[in-house]
């Protein structure tokens, strides 16, 4: 990392279309949210299937990587240890969902809000939709107690997510083009 940002024009030799980019969802003041409703379409429940369907034994790849860095743990959170961190995994990759417009119907929402402080909320949402800007000196400003194994695996997590949402999005376009 360094503390400053990479100059625009460093990533743009590899962007067709400058205007493309990650667009908020949740805008303020805003009442009528385009929502991808998860219980429609899931990874497990549709994704999964028509990735394999598509491209033999890929599901399963992309399914295990899933798998892998959800339920990675130490199970410890800075200097505690025999740790449940399941509530806080659970909390950053549907943040990073919720970022894309995808909610689930049976997730209290309330619970990222209580788990995730606002300079890692910040950190989460420039990861996950601006990696660009990301700098040195916002991954040092979250969770400064933390190691830095614990912080790579948020980064694991946020990428995880990420890619996940939009794997979502992509295949459920394929499957109403098919049917």
């Amino acid at each position: 990392f360094e503390d400053d940002m990479i100059v625009t024009a460093d990533v743009s030799r590899y962007i067709e279309d400058p205007g493309f980019g990650y667009e908020d969802f949740a805008r303020r003041g805003e009442e009528h949210l385009p929502t991808f409703r998860a219980q429609d379409y899931t990874w497990e429940n549709h994704g999964f299937s028509l990735v394999n369907r598509l491209y033999s034994d890929i599901g399963h790849l992309l399914d295990e990587k899933f798998r892998m860095v959800y339920n990675l743990t130490y199970n410890t959170m800075a200097t505690h240890e025999d740790v449940d961190t399941t509530t806080l995994r659970r909390a950053l990759f549907n943040y990073v969902h919720c970022m894309f417009g995808i909610r689930y119907d049976d997730y209290d929402y309330g619970e990222v809000n209580q788990l995730l402080e606002r300079s890692l909320k910040v950190y989460i949402k420039t990861v996950t939709c601006y990696p660009e800007r990301t700098t040195k000196r916002m991954y040092d400003s979250y969770w400064r107690q933390f190691t830095h194994s614990e912080k790579v695996h948020v980064n694991l997590l946020l990428m995880e997510a990420r890619m996940q949402a939009e794997l979502l999005y992509a295949l459920r376009a394929i499957t109403r083009h098919l049917t």
